[in-house]
């Protein structure tokens, strides 16, 4: 850490911070992967596992947006009906609710369209269930399933503006870093994608971008 206050202790040596335009979101992305199966067991918990067989869009954006607006998921909002229709469709994608008793607290997404490989898509839960072991359920079920016959490869990958505990939770789940990248995007409360009170944590900077419909 700096002893200059003008000096932040993140800021690298020699090299000014780059400033980034009202409206613009950057996040630091870390690339995990496990090549072999982990030991660990599944622990417990009242939640449970429902597998969404044939999801609709309007279903599926519902759920996306229940679990990802407060960490700013965006990616598959902007996508065209059909486009997005084409991913969930596909019988290689396997999609989960996580229930509470009847309420919807959380999903899960597998993607097996890569042969010998398995990406965990998306993986989460609402904030309200966050410091209650429920995360390391899930994502030791998330990674059993995954590792299904023909499998050699699990991977997945998170970013700054997911929950701060992410990273520690993979590698405590058997995942290894082995890449880090920077990405750069308008920010999704600015173009309509999510609302704008969506991820309080992330200050909202810019104004809003979305046309009214013609009348």
């Amino acid at each position: 850490m700096s002893g200059r206050p003008d000096m932040p202790g993140c800021m690298a040596v020699g090299r000014p911070l780059e400033d980034l335009p009202d409206g613009q979101l950057a996040a630091v992305v870390t690339y995990l992967e496990m090549l072999e199966p982990p030991a660990t067991e599944v622990p417990e918990s009242a939640l449970r596992l429902r597998r969404v067989a044939e999801p609709t869009v309007n279903q599926y954006r519902a759920l996306f947006r229940k679990v990802g607006a407060p960490w700013l998921w965006f990616s598959r909002l902007k996508l065209k009906d059909a486009d997005l229709q084409a991913i969930i469709g596909d019988r290689e994608i396997h999609l989960y609710e996580v229930a509470a008793v009847e309420a919807v607290v959380g999903m899960l997404e597998l993607d097996f369209r890569q042969p010998g490989q398995c990406e965990l898509a998306f993986v989460g839960l609402v904030p309200e269930l966050s410091g209650r072991g429920h995360g390391r359920w899930l994502l030791a079920h998330a990674v059993r399933l995954a590792w299904r016959e023909g499998v050699k490869r699990v991977h997945v990958h998170t970013c700054t503006l997911d929950h701060p505990a992410a990273v520690a939770a993979y590698r405590r789940a058997g995942f290894v870093p082995y890449k880090r990248g920077i990405e750069r995007f308008t920010d999704p409360r600015l173009t309509g994608d999510l609302p704008p009170d969506s991820a309080p944590q992330c200050p909202l900077l810019g104004t809003l971008t979305v046309e009214s419909p013609d009348p």
